[in-house]
Order: C-alpha cells, then sequence, then structure tokens
C-alpha cells in the first residue's frame, strides 16, 4: 500500500494533506467507508457495501452530463491515515461549476473544525482551478450536514423528490454556492436542471 502522504498533496491544512486517490488505494478507503457507516445509514439506511469504494471512483457520473473531471480526494493525517475523503466533479453541467459529490470526516473528528477547515481548503483550491460556483445535494433530514453545509454559506435552489438511495427514498436539497464573482441568478441561467420548480419558486 502507498504511502499517501508521499503523493503530491492538492491542498493542506495545518493538520491534514488533501490528495488524490486512485483505483490502488480502494481497499484504503473502503475501509475508512466501513470504520465511519453513519452518513450511509443516514442516508441509504443501510451501512456501506462491500464495493462502496470500488464505486466511488469508478462510477460513472449520468450519461450526457458534461464534466471535465472527476476528483476523488484524500484527507490524510501525520501518521499517514486516512481522515476523510471528498468526491469533486469539475465543470459539472457547465462550465465553472464545480459539484461536490461526497464529502466526508472521519466521525471522531466531528466537532473538531476540521471538517470546516478542509472545506475551506477545497474551496480556495477549486477557486484557483477555476471554479466559479460550488454546488451539491444534501439529504432533507440529514441534520448535520445539512447546517454544516448552510454555515459555509451554501443556499438552496430548489428541492428534488423522490431521490431512491439504498433502501430508503429521499428529497434532496440541492444547493449551490457563488464563489469569486459568480452569482446565483448567472448559476441558474447556466445549469437549467437546477432552476426552482414554479411551485418551489418564492
Amino acid at each position: 500500500m502507498r504511502a499517501l502522504q508521499s503523493a503530491t498533496a492538492l491542498f493542506t491544512t495545518d493538520d491534514f494533506s488533501a490528495v488524490e486517490l486512485d483505483a490502488g488505494d480502494i481497499p484504503r478507503l473502503q475501509r475508512f467507508f466501513e470504520l465511519n457507516p453513519e452518513y450511509f445509514l443516514s442516508v441509504n439506511g443501510l451501512p456501506p457495501t462491500h464495493d462502496e469504494a470500488h464505486e466511488e471512483i469508478h462510477g460513472a457520473l449520468p450519461e450526457g452530463w458534461p464534466f471535465t473531471k472527476k476528483w476523488i480526494i484524500g484527507f490524510v493525517d501525520e501518521t499517514d491515515s486516512l481522515i476523510g475523503m471528498a468526491n469533486v466533479v469539475s465543470d459539472l453541467l457547465a462550465p465553472g461549476v464545480w459539484h461536490i459529490g461526497l464529502f466526508m470526516v472521519a466521525t471522531r473528528l466531528h466537532g473538531s473544525g476540521a471538517a470546516r477547515s478542509l472545506y475551506e481548503q477545497l474551496e480556495r483550491w477549486a477557486l484557483d482551478l477555476g471554479a466559479q460556483w460550488l454546488r451539491l445535494g444534501v439529504v432533507q433530514g440529514n441534520t448535520r450536514a445539512e447546517r454544516f453545509w448552510e454555515r459555509c454559506a451554501f443556499v438552496e435552489v430548489r428541492k428534488r423528490g423522490g431521490v431512491e438511495m439504498g433502501k430508503l427514498v429521499n428529497i434532496l436539497r440541492v444547493m449551490a454556492k457563488p464563489l469569486a464573482a459568480g452569482t446565483l441568478a448567472e448559476y441558474l441561467a447556466l445549469v437549467a436542471r437546477d432552476r426552482p420548480e414554479p411551485c418551489e419558486a418564492g
């Protein structure tokens, strides 16, 4: 198993490094998911599947969705332990729109400020690479995640119901955040998929 700390860091915080994960890191990522099942239990109603990490790294985006790259990022501490991960897609649906598909930090670090610090550095990294907006979907009722993204200044742009995840059917809150000089109005002009339905507006 390679030492993740030896990989070129995408960005760093005071305590952690962010590195790109690849197929060789699937066992390590799978172990992280199994040690930190809370997210999967909350949104899927099930623990992580035996091939969760394989699907995270190799899973394809929906057909017809344009993008430039899917990044699987691992957050590593000074002991080379994986303490978190993020799935980020650049230029999804429109140039300058970056999507956070999954963002997880080890349960033992919840409430420590680590997640906020890692997110802030991830945002700066994405901005440096051309991101003008960030978007994500958070499951309604996953209160910890909802509050976290609201504190990070994400704004709900619409709800999408009937989203099957594991054995649950969820309502997804689609959220976005303008970066740099971008605005939400410009974002919604670019990403028709995220415009509110008439019954959601106002």
